[in-house]
């Protein structure tokens, strides 16, 4: 069975924390992130096999109650994806830039396993915005071609429920530009 990714938004951090706590006793799992992303609201994702990943977040979705914003689960991740959300990726070159900004920090991430599947694009981070209202955007290369493809892909799986709030494609990245995002 392949890796998955559980992905949960809450608006206290207080129960934030406590269900995180809950999800990591509930099965064997990692946790990737667990913190504030605005006033008032907390992420949660973890990672790890299918079955571990749904019995955790089941036990994070009980836990939360009231205070649940979204919850969502990725099955057969991308091995890419939980680095360009720690910002670890390891990037050598850029081509061209695809950047997209999304409603919700949940959704940057779907964004990053929707554009990494869809085309050969090298994801360089998946940003779960700090002080922006609890959005989220990602940026990845590759590509022109491969790039406009991983956009496009987003845009027809995103774009009618709004969770799409701006994107953009960059041929030929200026040098100084290359090196502010990596």
């Amino acid at each position: 069975m392949g890796q998955s990714l559980g992905l949960l938004e809450l608006k206290s951090i207080p129960v934030g924390i406590e269900t995180a706590d809950e999800m990591l006793k509930a099965a064997n799992v990692d946790l990737l992130l667990a913190t504030p992303i605005c006033p008032g609201k907390y992420v949660i994702i973890i990672s790890g096999n299918v079955g571990a990943v749904k019995s955790s977040m089941n036990a994070g979705i009980h836990k939360a109650d009231i205070f649940l914003v979204g919850s969502h689960i990725i099955n057969n991740i991308n091995e890419s994806l939980p680095a360009a959300i720690l910002g670890t990726s390891e990037v050598t070159s850029v081509s061209a830039l695809g950047i997209i900004e999304t409603i919700s920090a949940l959704t940057a991430v779907k964004a990053g396993d929707i554009a990494v599947k869809a085309s050969n694009i090298q994801l360089i981070e998946v940003r779960i915005a700090r002080g922006l209202g609890g959005k989220g955007f990602l940026i990845f290369t590759g590509e022109v071609s491969s790039v406009n493809s991983a956009v496009n892909s987003c845009l027809n799986e995103l774009k009618e429920t709004g969770e799409i709030t701006s994107y953009s494609v960059i041929s030929s990245p200026h040098k100084d530009l290359i090196k502010s995002v990596l």
